[in-house]
C-alpha cells in the first residue's frame, strides 16, 4: 500500500488512554438500570439483559487471562475512527493474553451471516492505525434481526471458537447488537456481544455516551470547507451559498458547524418542528435575512441546512404521510400521464395538503410522488432541500422587489456535504476516543459482560482522567413504530432547544444574520500545540460546561 507522508507520520501516533486502562482493571458496578421509556415492554423483550448495572473500570491487580477469540463487525455508514476502535480492541485482547485472536467479518453484519471473514493480525492492524475509512474489513447495512441469521452467525462463531462479538455501529446497529446479545444469552450459547457508539450524525448519545465517534472529525472537515466557501463568499460578494449537511434525524452537525464557522443562517430542524413552522415560514425567515443584508449593500451570505429538514416541517410531514397512503395503492397513479400526474395528486389530497403540494416547485413535487423506497415511503434524503429553499427564496424576493420591499440582488450556489466527512483521517480527539472505546470493549469482554455498549466519558479533560466503562444497551431503548410495527430501538438524541449548544447559537444568530462574522477554522491539525490539535467539538465543550 502506497502511503502519503501524512499517513506515515500518523502511523507513529500513539493514541492516549485513560489511566484506569493502562494496567490491570477491576469492575466497579453502579445501580441497576432501566430503559429510558416503555420499561415493561423492554423488560419483557430482554429478560436476560435488562436492568444490568452501569460499569466503571478502575485500577486493579494483575490476573492471568486465558487466550480468547473475538469477532468484530463494522456496521452502517462510515465514521472517522473506526480503524482505531479495532486497533484498541486488538491491543486490549493481546494485552490480556498474547495468544488471543481477532476475526473481522467482511462487509458488515452480512459477513457474519455469510461466513465471510479474515483474521486481523498485527501486520494488518498496523497498516490501518489512525487512518480514516472502514476499508480494513468494509461495512454493510444488513440488519441482524431474524432467528435464522442469529443461527447462521452462531455456526461460524462456534467454528472459529469466538467467545465475544463486537459490533461497531449507530443506533440501529447497536439495537441489533442488543437483540443478538439477548438471543445468545437466552440460549446460553456462551457468546458475549458488545457495542461501540458510531455515527457522524451525533444522534447516538446520552448521559453515559458523551458523543458518537466520528462526529468530531466530520464536523471539522465540513467546517473547514464551509470556512473556505465563506472566504470565497466574502471575497466575490455576489452569491448566497446554500449548504446542506448530513443529519437526517437530528441537526447536531449543522449546529456544530454553525458554532465553528458563524454563518449568516443555520436552520435547526428541531426548532422548526417545535415552533410548528411551515415551509413558507422557513423561506420567509431566510428571505428576510437576505433582504436585511442587501439593504446594507451585502448581496452575499451562507445558509446551513440539515439534510432531514423537510421531515421536521409539521405540514410537510402531514403531506408526506398522506402521499404515502395515496400512492400505496399505486395502480391508478401509475396509469396517469406524467403531464397530468401533478393535477391528479392535487385533486386527491385533502384541501390543506393540496395547497402545500401545489406551492412546491415542479421538481420537488415530482420527487415526492415518484422516488419511493422499498417500504413505499418518500426518500426525503434525495430531495435537494438546498435548491428547494433557494428557489422559493428567489420567488419571494422577486415578489418583494415588485412591492418595493427588496432592493438588492440574489444569486445562489448550492452544496451538499456528506460523504466528504465520513472517511477522513480521524482528528486526535477521535483517534484517542476510538482507541479507548475499543480497548474498553476488550475489558468488558474480559469481565464476562454482554449486552453492553463501550463507554468513555469526561473526554473534555486530559485523557488520563477519562472514565472508561460500560452501559447496558437496554438502558437506551424505547418502543417506536417501524414499518407498521412497534419495535425496540435505541432512542435518538435530538438537538435539545434548552441545551447549552443551541442556547449559545441562539444568543448569537441575530448578530451573525446581519454582520459578516465568518470564522475560517482551516484544516484539521494533527501536530502542534494541544489547544490547536486536541480540542473537542464546541457542542461537547458547551455540554460539559467548558
Amino acid at each position: 500500500m502506497t502511503k502519503s507522508a501524512l499517513q506515515i507520520a500518523r502511523a507513529a501516533y500513539q493514541p492516549k488512554l485513560p489511566k484506569a486502562l493502562k494496567g490491570a482493571v477491576k469492575v466497579q458496578e453502579g445501580a441497576p438500570t432501566q430503559s429510558v421509556a416503555d420499561q415493561e415492554a423492554i423488560k419483557a423483550l430482554f429478560p436476560n439483559t435488562y436492568g444490568m448495572p452501569m460499569i466503571q473500570f478502575v485500577e486493579g491487580e494483575a490476573t492471568a487471562f486465558p487466550a480468547i477469540n473475538v469477532g468484530v463487525i463494522l456496521s452502517g455508514g462510515q465514521a472517522p475512527g473506526g480503524h482505531n476502535v479495532i486497533s484498541g480492541l486488538f491491543d486490549g485482547i493481546k494485552a490480556l493474553n498474547k495468544d488471543s485472536r481477532l476475526f473481522g467479518f467482511i462487509l458488515g453484519p452480512g459477513g457474519l451471516v455469510d461466513h465471510n471473514y479474515k483474521e486481523l493480525t498485527s501486520d494488518i492492524i498496523d497498516e490501518y492505525r489512525n487512518t480514516g475509512g472502514f476499508d480494513i474489513i468494509g461495512s454493510g447495512r444488513t440488519k441482524l434481526e431474524k432467528e435464522d441469521q442469529f443461527e447462521k452467525g452462531l455456526e461460524i462463531i462456534k467454528e472459529l471458537g469466538i467467545k465475544a462479538l463486537v459490533i461497531i455501529g449507530g443506533d440501529d446497529s447497536n439495537t441489533n447488537a442488543c437483540v443478538l446479545a439477548e438471543y445468545y444469552a437466552a440460549k446460553k450459547c456462551g457468546v458475549q456481544v458488545i457495542g461501540c457508539p458510531k455515527t457522524i450524525d451525533g444522534d447516538l448519545k446520552n448521559e453515559m455516551i458523551e458523543t458518537s465517534f466520528g462526529f468530531d472529525t466530520a464536523c471539522k472537515v465540513y467546517s473547514e470547507v464551509i470556512g473556505n466557501i465563506q472566504r470565497d463568499c466574502n471575497s466575490s460578494r455576489k452569491y448566497w451559498h446554500f449548504i446542506k449537511l448530513m443529519g437526517r434525524s437530528a441537526s447536531h452537525i449543522a449546529l456544530e458547524c454553525a458554532l465553528q464557522t458563524q454563518p449568516n443562517i443555520c436552520i435547526v430542524s428541531e426548532e422548526v418542528e417545535a415552533k410548528n413552522m411551515s415551509l413558507d415560514d422557513v423561506v420567509t425567515y431566510i428571505a428576510q435575512a437576505v433582504a436585511n443584508r442587501a439593504a446594507q449593500g451585502n448581496n452575499f451570505g451562507t445558509v446551513l441546512i440539515p439534510e432531514g429538514l423537510i421531515e421536521f416541517i409539521p405540514a410537510m410531514k402531514k403531506l408526506i404521510a398522506e402521499l404515502n397512503d395515496l400512492l400505496a395503492e399505486g395502480s391508478e397513479f401509475a396509469m396517469i400521464k406524467k403531464s397530468a400526474q401533478r393535477e391528479w395528486v392535487i385533486s386527491k389530497l385533502s384541501q390543506e395538503n393540496a395547497a402545500i403540494y401545489a406551492s412546491l416547485p415542479e421538481g420537488v413535487a415530482r420527487q415526492l410522488t415518484l422516488d419511493r423506497d422499498p417500504h413505499g415511503n418518500v426518500q426525503v434524503s434525495l430531495i435537494e432541500t438546498e435548491k428547494l429553499l433557494s428557489d422559493m427564496v428567489a420567488v419571494k424576493l422577486a415578489q418583494w422587489k415588485e412591492e418595493g420591499k427588496f432592493v438588492g440582488k440574489f444569486a445562489a450556489q448550492h452544496h451538499f456535504f456528506g460523504y466528504e466527512g465520513r472517511c477522513a483521517a480521524p482528528s486526535n480527539y477521535d483517534a484517542d476516543y476510538c482507541y479507548a472505546l475499543g480497548y474498553t470493549a476488550s475489558m468488558l469482554i474480559a469481565n464476562g459482560k454482554t449486552g453492553y455498549m463501550s463507554s468513555v466519558r469526561n473526554t473534555t479533560a486530559p485523557a488520563e482522567e477519562w472514565i472508561a466503562g460500560g452501559v447496558p444497551i437496554t438502558m437506551m431503548m424505547n418502543m417506536e413504530r417501524r414499518h407498521g410495527e412497534m419495535k425496540p430501538v435505541i432512542q435518538k438524541a435530538l438537538v435539545k432547544l434548552d441545551g447549552a449548544p443551541f442556547k449559545a447559537f441562539a444568543a448569537k444568530r441575530d448578530e451573525w444574520a446581519i454582520e459578516t462574522a465568518y470564522v475560517y477554522p482551516g484544516p484539521i491539525q494533527y501536530f502542534g500545540p494541544t489547544e490547536v490539535c486536541d480540542q473537542p467539538t464546541k457542542t461537547l465543550a458547551l455540554e460539559q460546561g467548558k
